[in-house]
């Protein structure tokens, strides 16, 4: 089994410089970081995180807290995640909450306990008292929950402006938002306020329906969307705030016999694959979840540097246009 001497012998190196490639400590050139993970792979070295982890107060892991893993934005999320933290020396420790705040109090004393480098948080169950007494740096995605947490977030106001002016530009008279929860702070919601601000400002007719706390945990939206079509059979125009809501909207329409685009033109949110996928393929807001994740990370790896950093990210979205609109 190799160690970590054969690894500085056969790059060339110190073992010291090694070992603060492998803990990120001090600068270390990029030549020289891809080269001791190049001849890591060369040899199957696997660090040893238990004795890395005596040596410092922290692991280079990273705890990440999603509340849904099958979703296809958090399944999407999630890989983004694990690729920026592995690019950067850092493993992923991965929590899946199913929306239970139980659940993620349990897994935030369990990564406190693991010594994680910081905290990616993709819900918003958690008390924010506990996140305050973490004592490492929490990032949340999506989700601003404050207790001195700082968030990295898309512009979902202004994606709910590009759906709505994308539709209209479509020839939409009367269009329904699709998305958030009854009584639950949402992304989603920001997404809306824009949707209805350009609606209004161009004389649309726009509504807006929520859907159940139960519909959204079930991810199954069939009955919600098919009641809210049969109540406004004037509608010409859809605005889904996910993609995974677009698709069971054109299975919806697809039922009714509303043809897409035609009769019904539908746009969604997210661009996940599912988006192109679908018959039509569905005109999405691009949400830049690469980037997302990369900041993220990014962020972690500042703080625990002790550089300052911004207590919010907004990062643009753009409009992809597809067969459920032309």
């Amino acid at each position: 089994m190799a160690t970590i001497k054969d690894v500085a012998r056969e790059a060339g190196l110190t073992v010291g410089t090694v070992s603060r490639v492998l803990n990120n400590r001090g600068y270390i050139s990029e030549a020289t970081r891809e080269n001791v993970y190049r001849v890591m792979k060369e040899l199957n070295y696997q660090p040893n995180e238990v004795a890395r982890s005596l040596s410092k107060s922290k692991t280079n892991t990273i705890g990440v807290i999603v509340p849904h893993i099958v979703h296809p934005y958090f399944a999407k999320l999630i890989s983004n995640l694990e690729k920026a933290a592995s690019d950067r020396g850092y493993k992923m420790l991965l929590c899946n909450s199913r929306e239970d705040q139980n659940r993620e109090q349990e897994y935030l004393d369990m990564l406190k306990s693991n010594r994680v480098a910081g905290l990616i948080l993709c819900s918003a169950r958690v008390k924010t008292e506990s996140l305050a007494d973490l004592g490492i740096p929490v990032i949340t995605i999506e989700r601003s929950v404050g207790a001195g947490t700082a968030s990295v977030e898309c512009d979902n106001y202004q994606g709910g402006v590009m759906a709505a002016e994308h539709l209209i530009a479509c020839g939409c008279k009367y269009i329904i938002n699709l998305g958030g929860v009854e009584q639950t702070k949402m992304p989603a919601d920001s997404r809306e306020t824009g949707f209805l601000d350009v609606c209004g400002r161009y004389g649309v007719t726009a509504i807006g329906k929520k859907s159940l706390e139960d519909e959204y945990y079930a991810m199954e939206y069939h009955e919600y969307i098919e009641k809210i079509i049969m109540e406004n059979p004037q509608a010409d125009g859809i605005f889904a705030s996910s993609d995974l809501l677009a698709a069971q909207v054109l299975q919806v329409c697809a039922k009714l016999g509303i043809r897409v685009p035609e009769q019904m033109k539908v746009v969604g949110f997210d661009d996940v694959n599912v988006a192109s996928l679908t018959t039509p393929p569905i005109t999405t807001i691009h949400q830049p979840v690469r980037e997302m994740a990369e900041t993220a990370v990014e962020l972690i790896i500042k703080s625990n540097k002790g550089e300052m950093i911004p207590t919010r990210t907004l990062l643009p979205v753009s409009l992809v246009k597809r067969g459920t609109t032309q």
